[in-house]
């Protein structure tokens, strides 16, 4: 076949890991998200959409319209955590929750009203990026999710699939229907004998890299993150040796957010990204996830650079069924764990 020709097989190689890498990243955080709350977390994609289209409305000197998205969260979670503190007696401590949502508001405002017309330097821009977007995930967690912590899985999946339409209309009315692209990091290419790279797909690759190595160390090396392991293998445990499950699913919508944010930095110079593109990048990240199972990190991982792989050698010279091949990869990955897994009933708390 062609795509196995010499000139062609590393190029698409070198294109499926660049994909795959930022998808990869995708499934741990969908599998991190349902390890610790029991959330299919479909607007997982929406994160990646915020940060491609945040940042290159920042670099047009625009204002985001993410900016007015988190002052929303940010104005309505602190009035519901002032209510159900309110309700608790804590009244006290109420009022500083409401003084340091605005006083935070504030800042976040005035930064951004600062940097965006002076077209800072792109290091500038993607820190600002995921300062703007990062915040989501938390907030999304506190107004949706944590008045839902203790609903079924069903239903937190039904709150998933209305918070991913209406974020996919806001995007829409923030930054239009035309897509976007991010400039490259790094210009140029790297030869190595008969195979070229991009220097933008090499710093994707390691960023992501470290990024799971980051992962890794925090998960293994420090407490906040063995609570959050200790949370994904027995809620009802942890919540007995002191683990607040709702400080657990912030932490845990926190990473997520931040990990799509990233993607979406690191995919912006090579996809043009649309207000309704991030479904289908989900989706990717999502075979990946269903593939190590919802609890396997180093399988998911594995299971998105195949996605990553199969797409780019699918798009080459299958290109107008490249979304069926790839989406069709989990219905024999469903079936083998159907047949395989041995089915627990959820804890009872």
């Amino acid at each position: 076949m062609q795509i196995f020709d010499p000139t062609i097989f590393p190029i698409l190689a070198a294109d499926g890991l660049t994909n795959g890498a930022v998808y990869a990243l995708l499934a741990l955080a969908l599998v991190l998200v349902f390890a610790v709350t029991r959330v299919i977390f479909i607007p997982q994609g929406e994160f990646v959409v915020f940060g491609t289209l945040t940042l290159a409305a920042l670099q047009l000197g625009r204002t985001p319209g993410t900016l007015w998205l988190v002052l929303a969260l940010l104005g309505l979670g602190a009035l519901m955590e002032a209510f159900s503190l309110t309700r608790a007696g804590q009244a006290r401590r109420a009022l500083i929750t409401l003084g340091g949502a605005a006083i935070l508001g504030l800042g976040l405002w005035a930064l951004t009203g600062w940097l965006a017309p002076l077209k800072a330097p792109l290091w500038v821009q993607v820190v600002l990026t995921l300062a703007l977007v990062a915040p989501l995930g938390p907030l999304l967690y506190r107004v949706v999710y944590q008045p839902l912590q203790n609903a079924t899985v069903l239903v937190l999946l039904i709150a998933s699939v209305a918070l991913h339409l209406v974020l996919t209309g806001l995007a829409l009315v923030f930054f239009g229907p035309e897509g976007s692209r991010t400039p490259a990091f790094f210009e140029g290419n790297l030869n190595l004998g008969q195979i070229t790279l991009s220097w933008q797909s090499l710093l994707v690759i390691a960023a992501s890299a470290a990024l799971m190595l980051g992962l890794y160390l925090f998960f293994e090396r420090t407490m906040p993150g063995k609570a959050l392991r200790a949370t994904a293998v027995n809620r009802l445990g942890a919540r007995l040796v002191g683990i607040s499950p709702s400080s657990a699913g912030m932490l845990t919508f926190t990473l997520a957010a931040l990990i799509g944010a990233l993607g979406g930095v690191l995919i912006g110079p090579s996809v043009a990204v649309t207000y309704d593109s991030g479904f289908l990048i989900g989706l990717k990240g999502f075979v990946g996830a269903i593939i190590g199972g919802l609890v396997s990190y180093p399988v998911a991982a594995a299971g998105a650079i195949l996605v990553g792989l199969i797409e780019s050698f699918a798009s080459f010279s299958l290109s107008a069924w490249k979304e069926v091949i790839v989406f069709t990869l989990i219905l024999p990955v469903l079936l083998w764990r159907s047949l395989t897994t041995r089915h627990i009933p959820e804890d009872e708390e």
